[in-house]
């Protein structure tokens, strides 16, 4: 695979330039193009520029509308809404998480529905946020049927991903973001795209045959993790993103998709809750002397460290060449 090094900047000018010559405004290609940035600058290649074609797709089908201003709907205090208006989601989060961190500072625990949004990117940077802000965030959203629940041979959940970020004031939060299938479908297909194999367990073919081609399994479908326990987590994703919002089950979303290859509508549950409030004073401390208990076993790794190690490289990153070349045709 031929790689080419771009800088962070490099790499923001193209996403955001795509973007604004696909039809989205400042705000909207401005919001798109940092969290694609911040995607390649942590290594999360499978939601960095890997999605700019995606993103296009619906662009240029009409889909998602890239002038889109999303509103912000206080149902209560410490539940709020942001109708997004058809746009991507990290506009929608920008107004939104705002809102919810100041809900969860005053009340202790707040949650935010983002509904009539279109969700292509990684999970953590909206509970990063509020990790940085000292809240623990929980987000979750769902998407297009591609997993099949335990036991089952046919596709009903979508990869389905959880993140969960606990703040630590001075140092980098604990922080993960996980498919609840055996592994994202964007990891599938650039593994299929560089000839690589995938660990067994995390897929089916369409014939319902179990395998490690990574090409068979986008044509067939994925596993969810850990089978049953897996499975029931993928559920109560469906149930917090679709149910708990009023929006779209992967099922539905993908009924009512105009397979542009594009993310499909849909909605995502993000909670906020304060220790400060809820745990009160010395909860930092606390919390601090188990984290280091588990970090000084051996072999342990905190979730999200390797992302934040990454973090600190501020080098050109090497992107796929055949990628940054479509990309550039996409302008």
């Amino acid at each position: 695979m031929s790689t080419l090094d771009l800088t962070l900047d490099e790499i923001y000018t193209l996403a955001n330039a795509t973007m604004v010559a696909n039809g989205c405004d400042e705000d909207n290609a401005n919001a798109l193009a940092d969290i694609v940035t911040r995607a390649e600058r942590d290594g999360s290649h499978s939601h960095g520029l890997f999605r700019v074609p995606g993103y296009v797709k619906a662009l240029r089908s009409g889909k998602v509308n890239g002038k889109a201003k999303p509103t912000v709907i206080r149902k209560t205090p410490s539940v709020i809404q942001v109708d997004g208006g058809g746009c991507f989601a990290p506009l929608a989060q920008a107004v939104g998480l705002l809102a919810l961190a100041e809900a969860a500072n005053e009340s202790g625990a707040a949650a935010l529905s983002l509904v009539n949004i279109h969700h292509f990117a990684a999970l953590w940077p909206e509970t990063e946020y509020l990790a940085d802000r000292g809240l623990v965030g929980i987000a979750c959203t769902a998407y297009m049927p591609s997993v099949a629940p335990a036991g089952s041979k046919e596709k009903l959940f979508g990869t389905n991903p959880i993140s969960f970020a606990w703040p630590r004031p001075g140092k980098s939060p604990i922080c993960y973001d996980m498919a609840t299938a055996a592994m994202a479908m964007g990891d599938v297909q650039i593994a299929a795209r560089d000839g690589k194999t995938v660990p067994p367990g995390t897929g089916l073919d369409a014939d319902g045959n179990e395998t490690t081609d990574p090409a068979k399994i986008a044509k067939g479908v994925l596993l969810p993790f850990g089978g049953y326990k897996g499975s029931a987590i993928a559920l109560m994703v469906e149930l917090l993103a679709a149910g708990l919002t009023g929006e779209r089950f992967s099922y539905e979303a993908a009924e009512h998709d105009n397979k542009d290859g594009g993310p499909p509508r849909g909605g995502e549950m993000v909670i906020a809750l304060s220790p400060a409030v809820i745990a009160g004073e010395g909860w930092a401390e606390h919390a601090e002397e188990f984290v280091d208990r588990l970090a000084g076993l051996e072999g342990v790794r905190l979730p999200g460290a390797r992302r934040h190690a990454n973090r600190l490289d501020t080098g050109p990153r090497a992107i796929n060449a055949t990628l940054v070349e479509t990309i550039r045709g996409l302008c």
